[in-house]
């Protein structure tokens, strides 16, 4: 079977190449792939994704690699075998690439130097790139650290180029990383910084890269993942945050560096109000309950069997009012609220009283087209059918005979 040679192996900055085609494959998804002899269209592997572009005409929506061959997935004509074909890269996806590769080559190493914490795996995103680095105790100041060391590497302008080695030669050579492939081997070689085994995409100069910057980090399976902007993406990113912050700013009619203070002490501000609102809802609760308890009439038993609908009153609330009620003797308390065009039910019982809440809320939920459950003493649950919300309390009611 035919190989196809790699150019972008040799120069990842060429976008234009011709080739002749060797195999066409239909595929399940309808596109057809298509083998070249020779290409400069990397596909998906080792974390990068592929390159995508022009065949003829003909879009290539992806490439995938196929051992030895690279299958070039063409939305359009397909040009026949033995056909020769001019190929064209889309150069904005190929430089991101190519930025987030090498800028993840040089803040691993960044990493390395630090803390002597390896990168374990590598993804680019979307938006964004991850990579998972065995960094124990992550601190912030110690991601700072290492992101101005990859940026200081960035700014130098080192060169970067490609080496040819063997395993055996490889073996001798202070790698970043090891290699299980066997035969030759290709090093990328960041002038006095790094040296690691790869077959993606990198740049000529460090410059290219731009800057990195560090958009979040967390602990993750035991390791830390750091997620990370190179190059464009680092730009976009500053003016997506850029104007988040001055809209923010603007909301508190403060200037930009002032907002994240103002935030804060809008935070607390609104804390201590939401401990207030919860105050004054108990007192309300209790308020509500004293006079549906007065207004209630006991049964012959003594036990007053209390039934309300609310409008608008949330689960929470309703609930604050069951408390309410059934810290009287001999209460029950069947609750009802219409909450956004949704029944809220919240059914209680003092300790002193017979009934099981649990299987009253069920059977009411039944009525409502809804779901719901609990304990014997107290139960919450809901439903759809707002008209039937009478009808579900007075089943309960009914239920306690």
């Amino acid at each position: 079977m035919s190989s196809t040679e790699r150019l972008y192996y040799t120069d990842s900055h060429l976008i234009e190449f011709t080739a002749r085609v060797i195999d066409v494959t239909e595929r399940v998804s309808g596109w057809t792939a298509i083998v070249l002899d020779r290409t400069a269209f990397y596909p998906t592997g080792g974390g990068q994704p592929s390159d995508t572009g022009i065949i003829n005409g003909s879009r290539v929506a992806e490439c995938v690699d196929d051992g030895e061959r690279v299958l070039h997935l063409i939305q359009g004509a397909t040009p026949p075998i033995g056909s020769e074909v001019n190929g064209r890269i889309d150069w904005s996806r190929r430089l991101d690439h190519m930025q987030q590769h090498t800028g993840q080559h040089i803040l691993s190493q960044a990493f390395i130097n630090l803390f002597n914490a390896p990168t374990k795996s590598f993804r680019v995103l979307d938006q964004a790139c991850e990579i998972d680095v065995d960094l124990n105790n992550p601190r912030n100041e110690a991601i700072e650290r290492a992101v101005e060391l990859a940026n200081n590497v960035i700014w130098e302008d080192r060169q970067i180029v490609i080496r040819n080695v063997s395993s055996a030669e490889a073996a001798d050579l202070p790698l970043r990383k090891s290699s299980e492939r066997e035969g030759d081997l290709r090093l990328i070689e960041i002038d006095g910084f790094d040296l690691t085994p790869c077959g993606g995409t990198h740049a000529y100069r460090t410059g290219e890269v731009g800057m990195i910057a560090v958009r979040s980090w967390e602990r993750a399976k035991g390791l830390t993942r750091i997620e990370f902007v190179a190059g464009t993406r680092a730009l976009a990113d500053y003016r997506r945050a850029n104007k988040t912050a001055r809209e923010i700013a603007a909301l508190f009619s403060t200037g930009r560096d002032d907002a994240a203070a103002s935030a804060s002490h809008m935070h607390e501000e609104n804390k201590e109000l939401h401990r207030r609102v919860r105050l004054l809802e108990d007192i309300a609760a209790g308020v509500e309950a004293r006079n549906l308890f007065d207004e209630a009439r006991p049964d012959e038993s003594g036990t007053r069997v209390i039934t309300h609908v609310f409008d608008e009153k949330d689960l929470d609330s309703l609930k604050k009012v069951a408390h309410a009620l059934t810290a009287n003797a001999q209460t029950i308390a069947l609750l009802g609220s219409r909450d956004k065009g949704t029944v809220r039910l919240v059914f209680a019982r003092s300790h002193d009283v017979a009934g099981d809440m649990n299987e009253l809320m069920k059977a009411a939920c039944e009525i409502l087209d809804g779901r719901g459950g609990g304990r014997p003493d107290m139960a919450q649950g809901g439903g759809k059918n707002v008209d039937k919300i009478d009808e579900a309390l007075t089943a309960a009611a009914a239920k306690l005979g």
